[in-house]
């Protein structure tokens, strides 16, 4: 477990209230004023997603981050989700009068680490549906995949890998090559309920659709 994943949970609502007031902010909308203190934890470098998703029906409107902790928690947090709403390649520019209308989720992301096949098994032995999202890197190719997206296509470990490779745009199977580095990350993942409503921290389950826990602080 990361050691920070507790200090994460109890700033779950605010990581995504900093990500919907940074969108509403962007598209000129009127936006309360954050806290002037942050926690410690949202001050240090991490990577992080942001997914902008319909209401209801949970449709993606965009999802974009930085895997790598290269930027402090709060910073990469508004920056990816401007991004989400903006600069996603498949979905058109976010506009003012989709927000009241639209979910924010945000994927808190441990550092990658390579992942290799040893004597206790397999390289797909090693990734665990639910909890680890990967990175396949090979031939200039980089692709990614959160842990939300296993479970919610039902993969097992090994169509992950291939759907990760997919997303790199490799062939399935390329993770087995040596030449192709694969490396995994686990997430603490907070979405809003409806839009602009409490926030609750998102169990990924492994063969179901990711779930709801208890709201947090």
């Amino acid at each position: 477990m990361d050691p920070d994943e507790a200090a994460i949970e109890a700033s779950g609502a605010l990581v995504v209230a900093l990500a919907r007031r940074a969108v509403e902010s962007a598209l000129g909308s009127p936006t309360p004023p954050g806290p002037r203190a942050l926690p410690a934890i949202l001050r240090a470098p991490r990577g992080v997603f942001v997914t902008l998703r319909r209401f209801p029906g949970d449709r993606l409107r965009g999802c974009i981050g930085f895997p790598l902790p290269v930027r402090p928690l709060a910073d990469a947090v508004r920056e990816a989700a401007v991004a989400a709403a903006t600069e996603d390649p498949r979905f058109p520019p976010v506009r003012a009068d989709e927000l009241p209308r639209l979910t924010f989720e945000v994927s808190v992301l441990t550092r990658p680490e390579v992942v290799r096949a040893g004597p206790d098994g397999p390289l797909d032995a090693r990734v665990e549906v639910g909890r680890d999202g990967l990175i396949v890197e090979g031939g200039g190719a980089h692709g990614l995949l959160l842990p939300q997206v296993a479970t919610e296509e039902r993969w097992t470990a090994t169509e992950f890998l291939d759907g990760t490779c997919r997303k790199a745009g490799l062939p399935d199977g390329a993770w087995r090559d040596p030449r192709v580095t694969v490396r995994a990350f686990r997430a603490v993942v907070f979405g809003e309920r409806s839009p602009n409503g409490g926030v609750e921290r998102v169990v990924l389950t492994p063969g179901a659709s990711p779930g709801r826990s208890a709201p947090t602080p």
